[in-house]
Order: structure tokens, then sequence, then C-alpha cells
């Protein structure tokens, strides 16, 4: 994992196609832009870890 500092208005890229830019800092929290092309989804990870849970109790059964 990679662990960056950034402020307001700087990013990073991943890759040619994916930038993840600072927004808003404040008291601790983030306002992060992310502009990606359509194909790539991009989740909430509360809402990925939800999914994985209810993948692996479909598994089970």
């Amino acid at each position: 994992m990679l662990v960056l500092g950034r402020k307001p208005g700087e990013y990073v890229m991943i890759g040619d196609h994916i930038k993840v830019q600072v927004v808003k800092s404040e008291n601790g929290n983030l306002r992060l832009a992310i502009d990606a092309p359509r194909e790539y989804p991009i989740t909430r990870g509360e809402i990925y870890e939800e999914s994985l849970e209810k993948k692996q109790a479909m598994a089970c059964v």
C-alpha cells in the first residue's frame, strides 16, 4: 500500500486514466474527486466490503 500526503488541489494518477484529486481537507475529513473511464467501477469501501460478505455467505450455502 502506498500512503501519500496531498493538499487540496493536488492529485495522484493511477496509470494514465485514473486521477484522484483532493478537493477539500478540513478537520481530518477529506473530499476526493475521482476521474476514471466508465468501464472502471468506483465503489465506496463499506459497500465493497458488504458485497464481499454477501458473496462469501452465499458461497457457504
